[in-house]
């Protein structure tokens, strides 16, 4: 929500301390968006922060803080980017010549904008939908919240002395019951309360601050009725088993957590920088752009650049999950993280240092969290209906028998107690988000980027996948096999050629350079030189003018005799790209180009045949080089398509099942954008990382099904994770009533079914997309 002209709004972040669970981040937003004049609240849970918009004419900043300190959380205020420039360019406008895959230019103009971000602040200003922020269950207030510090075990921490002093206790009581069993009472008494008094507190805490129905309240009125009935046993057991599954659920969230922030430590602390001739040491996130590094051979780079001297191989493993080290020289970029393996370079800063890669990919990880699944707001919502159902549920198992029937209170009141316990949906609760963190962690390690739970059930769903061609499924290097003179010589073809493609940093524009600067010939830039969407480039040289593109475009600006549409249909044929190069209105010379498909592109396409998926090329590329390229490997193919064509083909394919878009990220926004899930294929450029629901980082094919494997994995793992949270509790609930299980068998089973389905969930953790078993 924007500022208004009467309302002066702030925009505020703090780093929240103990945050155990996606619940967790639920019930702070739950509780500061209560507060007046607080509005776009954001709480993301891997990152452990809190954004929000504040009118603090009407609640001030230590309100804020107060509010999230009484439900247990510790807070500190990072950040006012309202009061900052919140937002720059990342880097410079760039334009260039796009070719479509007919070599028709596109002049795409890419504004890449990044956040001012601080310390333990995300920097982009997403918008979610917040209308579960008041889901309720485990994860709600009553945790004893604290932040793990680095290389502490748990029973260094206060959770963890607590577990130990209430387990002491009960070992004690028990040990005491068999010599004096009245005085183990006041034992059993003593290790409920020491146990109970931090939950109680914080249950009315989230009370007054309008949250009355949480697991904390329930535990609180089940240890203190199971006191005041005389049960201190169980009441000590219930407290000490809560206490014991909040310690599993913070190591699993410490766990879930630092799989992903690992990233951020294969970035050095230091960095050598070269001044005037001579090299010092400096904390590496104080380099800025500009600068220029040392790094020695076996040395990790310490900032995203651009080489300036020498040539090594680089291990971008840490960024793309590609071991395979890629040698580099001078004027290629690299990335912060990476490995150089064998010559010293020195090497000019591009990015700060809370921009390079690697942090721009954890931050996206972290904020995929708030990209909550429809699976996942579904159980918020239900949850927040059922838990007063529950407790409704309880009044009526507690008064009706014995007020209808005349049954024992002392009886039915244990079983109702026995119920609000077991009712709590603490592990259905964390049963999707536990999943959706663990999956976008590994993925992000195996070089998948996947923007949130939404993206993963999208994902799980597709049924086609439609693939650009140029960069996607071929390698993006297309040479230069053929040159047919016509009315000029082969050097003059390209050097007009070459005039109009100056500039452009696309395949087939880089390859006709690249064949003028082999045979020597002149580069001049034309003048006037431009794109025509859909059709090629134009411009003039020497007062001619000349265009360049698809033979089908060339057709009405220059006459083609039967010897040009021969040469035309003979390269087209053998699935090479041709390009008419046209001067003044006459057809000067046509340039055959070829860019090979991918190594792995034919076992991708096999993968995903196997997987009852159907695959799909979309060019705009000529329909017999098309076919050709489509035909080696094994996939369908629509081609000669403008932009727009692309797009109403893939609307075309989602009426008969969910579509996958694969393209490079640049010339193909719309059909990305179309797609019921648009991946960007680059090795962690910024089109990549910022524009597509997902990203492969490796440049593979191969991992485009093993993206869908991860996410139908995650899906499955959900449903799994379900099934044993609601049938636990069914099965359970039924036991409680009816009397076969009493309240410690009731808290070890919710405790049990949210150790169980944080277990299955961290199971992704170690799940190898790559594999097809």
């Amino acid at each position: 929500m924007a500022a208004t002209t009467d309302r002066k709004e702030s925009a505020l972040s703090w780093t929240i301390g103990g945050m155990d669970c996606a619940s967790c981040a639920a019930k702070v937003r739950g509780a500061v968006e209560k507060l007046p004049g607080v509005s776009d609240v954001s709480v993301a849970l891997m990152s452990e922060t809190l954004k929000l918009r504040l009118d603090e004419a009407q609640t001030k900043p230590d309100a804020i803080e107060r509010r999230v300190a009484s439900l247990g959380y510790t807070l500190s205020q990072v950040a006012r980017p309202g009061e900052a420039a919140a937002v720059r360019d990342s880097e410079a406008t760039r334009c260039g010549h796009e070719h479509d895959h007919d070599h028709a230019h596109k002049h795409n103009h890419e504004h890449a904008k990044q956040h001012v971000h601080s310390p333990g602040c995300s920097g982009h200003d997403h918008h979610h939908d917040h209308g579960h922020e008041n889901a309720v269950g485990h994860g709600m207030p009553g945790h004893v919240h604290e932040i793990t510090p680095a290389g502490v075990s748990w029973y260094q921490t206060n959770k963890g002395r607590l577990v130990l002093l209430t387990g002491a206790l009960l070992a004690g009581a028990w040990t005491a019951s068999l010599v004096w069993h009245g005085g183990s009472y006041w034992l059993f008494f003593a290790a409920c309360m020491i146990g109970l008094v931090p939950v109680a507190r914080r249950a009315f805490a989230a009370a007054a601050a309008g949250m009355p129905f949480t697991i904390e309240m329930l535990m609180t009125i089940a240890a203190t009725g199971a006191l005041l009935i005389g049960a201190a046993e169980e009441a000590a057991l219930v407290v000490f088993l809560f206490a014991v599954g909040e310690v599993l659920e913070g190591v699993a969230a410490d766990r879930a957590r630092n799989s992903i922030r690992a990233l951020g430590e294969l970035v050095p602390k230091t960095a050598l920088v070269e001044e005037n001739g001579e090299t010092r040491q400096i904390d590496a996130a104080a380099l800025v752009i500009g600068q220029t590094v040392l790094v020695r051979p076996g040395d990790r780079i310490p900032a995203d650049g651009e080489i300036v001297s020498g040539t090594s191989g680089i291990d971008e493993s840490p960024v793309t999950g590609e071991s395979v080290p890629k040698t580099k020289g001078v004027g290629e970029a690299v990335f912060a993280g990476s490995v150089n393996r064998e010559a010293a370079l020195r090497i000019r800063v591009t990015r700060a240092t809370e921009d390079n890669t690697i942090a721009r990919i954890i931050r996206l990880v972290e904020e995929a969290q708030e990209a909550r699944a429809p699976t996942e707001r579904f159980i918020d919502r239900f949850s927040r209906i059922y838990m007063p159902i529950i407790v409704a549920l309880a009044v009526l198992v507690a008064l009706v028998p014995p007020l209808a029937l005349g049954a024992d209170w002392g009886t039915w009141i244990y079983r109702a107690l026995a119920l609000l316990l077991i009712g709590c949906p603490c592990a259905l609760v964390i049963s999707v988000p536990a999943s959706i963190a663990a999956s976008l962690s590994t993925g992000a390690r195996q070089g998948l980027l996947l923007k949130g739970g939404v993206v993963i059930e999208a994902a799980a769903r597709t049924g086609v996948v439609a693939f650009d061609k140029t960069g996607t499924l071929t390698a993006g290097t297309p040479r230069v096999t053929d040159v047919v003179a016509l009315a000029q010589d082969e050097r003059r073809v390209i050097e007009l050629a070459a005039a109009v493609e100056t500039g452009s940093s696309h395949p087939l524009a880089l390859a006709i350079l690249e064949r003028a600067k082999a045979h020597v010939i002149p580069i001049r830039p034309a003048a006037e030189a431009g794109a025509i969407p859909g059709q090629g480039v134009s411009g003039s040289l020497d007062g001619v003018a000349i265009f360049v593109g698809a033979p089908r475009h060339a057709l009405s600006r220059a006459t083609f005799d039967d010897v040009a549409k021969a040469h035309v249909e003979r390269l087209e044929t053998t699935g090479k790209t041709v390009a008419a190069v046209i001067a003044d209105g006459t057809l000067t010379g046509l340039i055959a180009l070829r860019d090979e498909p991918r190594d792995d592109a034919a076992a991708a396409v096999a993968e995903l045949k196997a997987m009852g998926i159907r695959s799909l090329m979309l060019t705009g590329d000529n329909a017999r080089t098309g076919t050709a390229i489509a035909g080696s490997l094994g996939m369908e193919a629509k081609a000669e398509l403008m932009p727009d064509d692309k797009v109403a083909a893939i609307k075309n394919l989602s009426a008969t099942a969910p579509v996958m878009m694969v393209g490079d990220g640049i010339n193909d926004a719309p059909a990305l954008a179309a797609a019921s899930l648009g991946v960007a294929m680059g090795s962690g450029t910024d089109v990549a990382l910022e524009t597509a629901d997902g990203a492969i980082l490796k440049s593979r094919v191969r991992d485009v099904p093993a993206m869908i494997r991860l996410a139908r994995a995650t899906m499955a793992n959900i449903r799994v994770n379900i099934t044993i949270a609601l049938g636990l509790k069914a099965v359970f609930l039924v036991t409680s009533v009816l009397g076969y299980t009493g309240l410690w068998v009731a808290i070890l089973a919710d405790t049990g079914a949210t150790v169980i389905v944080t277990a299955n969930a961290l199971r992704l953790l170690r799940f190898d997309a790559s594999k097809t078993g």
